[in-house]
C-alpha cells in the first residue's frame, strides 16, 4: 500500500468494527464450518470444504486489507476555522449545476467513497475539481457526457 490513503473518523472507526466482527465472529464461525467439512471425510471431492477454504481465503485476505489501510491511513480531523471556507477533504460542499436542484457531498478517501450516501472520493472528477476550492466559484468537471460546470454554493467542515 504505497499511495495514502484518507479516511474521516466516522469512517475508520465503521471499518475497525467490521474488522473486529471479521476477527471475532466470522472467522471463529468459520474455523467451525472448516472443522465440520474435514470431518466429513475426503477432501479431495469435497464441496463444503472447497467452499470453506475460499471464504477463509476472501476473509483473511478482506481482514489483511483492513489492517493496512487502519494502519496507514491518514486520519481525517477537523478542518480549522481558517480552512474551514475552502474545500478540503472532509468538508461538505452543496454545489449546483446550471438548471439543476444542489447536490450536497462529503469529500472522502476513495476507501470509503459511496456516491449514494453523499460521500465522494477526493481522486474522482469532481472531488479533484472542488478541493482548495471556495463558495462562489465555479468548477468544470469532464465526464463521458461531456464537460458539467457546478457552482459552489456552500463550503462547511464535516458534521
Amino acid at each position: 500500500m504505497t499511495d495514502v490513503k484518507y479516511l474521516t473518523e466516522e469512517g475508520a472507526a465503521e471499518l475497525r468494527r467490521e474488522l473486529e466482527e471479521l476477527k471475532t465472529v466470522k472467522r471463529p464461525e468459520l474455523a467451525a464450518k472448516l472443522k465440520e467439512a474435514i470431518a466429513q471425510g475426503d477432501l479431495s471431492e469435497n464441496a463444503d470444504y472447497q467452499d470453506a477454504k475460499e471464504q477463509q481465503a476472501f476473509l483473511e485476505g478482506r481482514i489483511n486489507y483492513l489492517e493496512n489501510l487502519l494502519r496507514n491511513a491518514v486520519i481525517i480531523s477537523d478542518i480549522d476555522k481558517k480552512s474551514a471556507k475552502i474545500v478540503n477533504l472532509g468538508s461538505e460542499v452543496t454545489v449546483q449545476e446550471e438548471g439543476e436542484a444542489p447536490e450536497t457531498f462529503v469529500i472522502v478517501g476513495a476507501a470509503e467513497a459511496n456516491p449514494r450516501e453523499g460521500k465522494i472520493s477526493n481522486e474522482s472528477p469532481l472531488g479533484r475539481a472542488l478541493l482548495g476550492r471556495k463558495a462562489g466559484e465555479k468548477v468544470s468537471v469532464e465526464t463521458p457526457s461531456g464537460i458539467l460546470v457546478f457552482k459552489i454554493k456552500s463550503v462547511k467542515p464535516s458534521k
